[in-house]
């Protein structure tokens, strides 16, 4: 992707759970390739919901959302084709491995033995859990879960990576290295990634471009 192509844009994004709960209101954004775009926001100013319509697993009440070219109402199987995902909730299988849950993932996506296997390797190795693959995940560390999330969402080489709040809960030094992780990947892969967060050192640390959403706008 050219440098300046955007890879995400929403015009007028709005989603209204209730008569009550308005949570986006008519938000605006673009995310350029290859640039990292932090959403900075306190908990409940709509970060979450931003992130779960751009990734086909809300649809908004009203607006439009282009991801990599395509509608996420209209296209949601071409933009699934072309994005990873880590959540805000740790979403794993304790009793599996790391490298089994890789693997599933892999075989969801229709990813062949060899790929799936040149792909843990790589993948193991750049979040450095190559000697704990093998260990039940419950036996895991927040820190090296989070890690594992993070190389999970690789799997399928996507363009565009959402990551929602991606060091909630860890100490300084597992920060640290999801930190170099994302710096990494937008260096020496190419990537594209929006990630919500309400740390404003983290935003400071790592985005090229900051949104600064509250109450469902962005201010």
């Amino acid at each position: 992707m050219e440098a300046n192509e955007q890879v995400i844009k929403t015009q007028g994004l709005t989603k209204r759970y209730s008569a009550e709960v308005l949570a986006l209101a008519g938000v605006d954004l673009t995310v350029s390739a290859n640039s990292i775009y932090a959403l900075l926001g306190p908990n409940g100013a709509g970060k979450t919901t931003t992130i779960s319509i751009l990734t086909t697993l809300a649809q908004p009440t009203a607006g439009t959302a282009q991801v990599a070219g395509f509608d996420v109402v209209r296209q949601p199987a071409e933009v699934r084709r072309r994005i990873g995902v880590t959540f805000q909730e740790t979403v794993l299988d304790v009793d599996l491995t790391g490298r089994q849950a890789l693997a599933y993932h892999g075989r969801l996506y229709g990813q062949n033995k060899a790929m799936r296997e040149r792909k843990m390797r790589d993948l193991l190795a750049l979040v450095e859990l190559e000697a704990a693959a093998d260990r039940r995940i419950r036996t895991y560390s927040g820190g090296m879960k989070r890690r594992l999330e993070l190389a999970r969402g690789l799997m399928t080489e996507p363009e565009i990576l959402f990551l929602d709040e991606p060091t909630l809960g860890l100490d300084p030094q597992n920060r640290a290295g999801i930190w170099q992780y994302i710096r990494e990947l937008k260096e020496k892969r190419g990537m594209s990634l929006l990630m919500t967060t309400h740390y404003m050192d983290e935003a400071e640390q790592l985005a090229d471009f900051v949104g600064i959403i509250d109450n469902g706008r962005i201010v």
